[in-house]
């Protein structure tokens, strides 16, 4: 499908695709989705989709899995870049298209006044994946957390209604917190895939001169500095409760749900101590459903209590 010969894919086929999308590659954003007003959960929906396809495009993947006879080679994610990017920017000019991932943020952006600097950010966090970045210090690493994670929570919170710039601050921080959390869950995954998002420093610090994911003798090393990075995200889980009371209540009970849940992986991680890595790191069910009980406390908290959203985010990171 391309854009040049694209008529428009119908509405119901773009929302159906996306769902579809979101129940294959994310089941806690589904489950934390349904929350949503219905026209809230759409848009957040058809964004997710296109967000999920660019990872996927990168990577060579489909829905975070490999594809067969498509290997993420350095070749081949230039040249997939550059094809989403085209493809994106198409979809950012207003031009219709029977691709329904692209057809979706075509919609999502017109709707909801999403300035186009911001998939842009995201495609530039791919691209520092497709470069082979080196994250020197932790600056480094939360300018990556931004582009590809803090930028999608400024874009939700768009959706959700927001524009004062001090709340997309803490939509941006939810973000960070996420990612901050999948890096540290996915240290040895990533270095089987041959990427390393810890700060150089901090593995300098801890006498590591690469990563070997199959060195188990490595481990209680690395899961040290995983705790290192489930503590520097906590201030940022701890911005984003803060700009929960500037939400409307279904999004913000949405939201909440989303940050417990992830925090939680961090909880599972920090109990299992280094053998954590030994299966994927997740939340059962019943301890989501636990979580989303608790999410609602916090989101009738936030209206008793009077939040300080503009109050200053000291030693945070600062988006662009």
């Amino acid at each position: 499908m391309t854009v040049e010969a694209a008529q428009g894919a119908a509405p119901g086929d773009v929302l159906q695709f996306s769902e579809e999308m979101i129940a294959k590659g994310s089941k806690s954003f589904a489950a934390a989705a349904k929350l949503f007003a219905p026209q809230t959960r759409a848009d957040a929906v058809m964004l997710y989709a296109w967000c999920r396809h660019a990872d996927d495009v990168i990577d060579g993947q489909e829905l975070g899995h490999a594809r067969a006879g498509e290997g993420a080679t350095p070749d081949g994610q230039l040249a997939r870049l550059a094809t989403l990017k085209r493809l994106t920017e198409a979809a950012l000019d207003g031009k219709a298209t029977d691709d329904p991932v692209f057809e979706a943020l075509r919609k999502v952006v017109s709707r909801n006044r999403i300035p186009h600097r911001h998939p842009q950010e995201l495609l530039a966090g791919f691209e520092m994946d497709v470069s082979q970045r080196e994250y020197r210090t932790a600056d480094d690493t939360l300018d990556y957390c931004y582009h590809v994670a803090g930028v999608v929570g400024v874009m939700m919170a768009m959706i959700m209604g927001v524009r004062d710039e001090a709340v997309l601050d803490r939509a941006s921080d939810l973000g960070l917190a996420f990612q901050l959390t999948n890096i540290a869950r996915d240290i040895i995954d990533d270095a089987r895939a041959g990427r390393v998002y810890l700060p150089a420093d901090w593995l300098d610090e801890a006498g590591l001169t690469e990563i070997s994911a199959d060195r188990r003798d490595q481990w209680p090393a690395l899961h040290g500095l995983a705790l290192r990075l489930l503590d520097q995200a906590e201030p940022y889980y701890d911005s984003a409760y803060a700009g929960l009371s500037a939400l409307p209540f279904r999004s913000a009970w949405a939201v909440a749900a989303a940050r417990r849940v992830y925090r939680d992986i961090g909880s599972v991680l920090r109990t299992r101590g280094p053998e954590a890595w030994e299966k994927r790191v997740s939340t059962s069910k019943g301890r989501k459903v636990w979580l989303l009980a608790l999410s609602l406390v916090d989101v009738l908290a936030t209206r008793f209590k009077s939040r300080q959203i503009g109050q200053r985010r000291t030693g945070l990171y600062q988006r662009p």
